[in-house]
């Protein structure tokens, strides 16, 4: 019987404190070699939106990750991000579980937003913001909060940023300057259109850019990408899919300007050089921040009350 986590389940299973922590410990696990990640696959439907498949090994587990992005959906009542996370066992081969794609994705991704910003932030960073109130910005508002921090919450749909930040203990931005003013910020939009135009970033200012995960998004102008310093979740995906993508293609950055998150955390990156630095973070989702959410969750398996399947 394989216990099967369904959306709540992994709520319940993961605080946003432990996923910060798995998703620090997937980075630094990714740099040193230990976990391996093949690159992820796009099956687009576009302009509706697109497939992924997206597989990592790591932990004595293998994970494939199949999840949809359909930006539209919620004009219709369905869900943007839908799916099956598969988790096996990689000495034998076996299922061990199965994990609602969409908690998984909002978990980890609130996780990178946020350790992104502890890591690449200024130390006395005072204020933090979150752009746009669907699930995984829900989810990155929410992890601020859990580190003790006051969090702003700004959306293009008013009555959408009030629900949520009532739900996660944030405030309601009185306009999107203001949001956007803070010390860390994360834009969590559907990457349609720009979010940071150039010289939009102060002296000082973290972005976390986490909704440019696909072909044809941004959130970032390519101007504002040549004047700040630039790290990434991993080169190759960001550098074909992400934010980067449009500033390679302009050869306005090249390898060597961009470093890794997991490297900065492992000492082999420079991270934030000085206090007025401008740091942004080009985030496109890593297969192994799912698999550190999803043995996360397994670690929990025996005290929940879950479904199981029968295969």
């Amino acid at each position: 019987m394989i216990p099967f986590f369904s959306g709540a389940n992994v709520v319940e299973a993961v605080s946003p404190e432990r996923a910060l922590e798995a998703v620090r410990d997937a980075f630094i696990a990714y740099a040193r070699g230990e976990w391996t990640m093949p690159p992820k696959v796009y099956v687009p439907a576009y302009p509706a939106g697109d497939f992924r498949a997206m597989p990592a090994l790591g932990g004595g587990h293998a994970l494939l990750k199949w999840v949809t992005s359909f930006p539209g959906n919620p004009a219709d009542g369905l869900p943007t991000v839908t799916g099956l996370v598969l988790l096996s066992d990689a000495s034998n081969g076996l299922l061990k579980a199965a994990l609602d794609a969409g908690a998984v994705t909002a978990l980890r991704t609130g996780a990178a937003a946020v350790l992104a910003a502890e890591v690449l932030g200024r130390p006395d960073a005072a204020t933090a913001a979150v752009i746009g109130a669907g699930v995984n910005g829900e989810a990155a508002a929410r992890t601020f909060v859990a580190r003790g921090r006051r969090v702003l919450l700004w959306d293009v749909d008013e009555s959408r940023a009030q629900a949520v930040a009532g739900r996660v203990g944030a405030d309601v931005a009185a306009s999107r300057d203001e949001a956007l003013a803070a010390d860390l910020l994360a834009t969590v939009t559907p990457g349609r259109e720009i979010v940071l135009e150039e010289g939009a970033l102060r002296p000082g200012q973290h972005a976390s850019l986490m909704g440019a995960d696909g072909p044809g998004k941004a959130e970032i102008a390519v101007g504002e990408l040549a004047r700040v310093h630039v790290f990434c979740d991993d080169w190759e995906q960001a550098s074909h899919n992400g934010d980067l993508v449009h500033a390679v293609e302009a050869g306005v950055l090249q390898r060597d300007d961009v470093a890794q998150l997991g490297d900065v955390l492992l000492g082999n990156a420079e991270g934030r050089r000085a206090s007025e630095d401008i740091t942004i973070f080009d985030s496109t989702g890593l297969a192994i921040q799912d698999l550190a959410i999803a043995l996360a969750a397994l670690e929990r398996a025996d005290d929940l009350d879950l479904q199981t399947i029968d295969l």
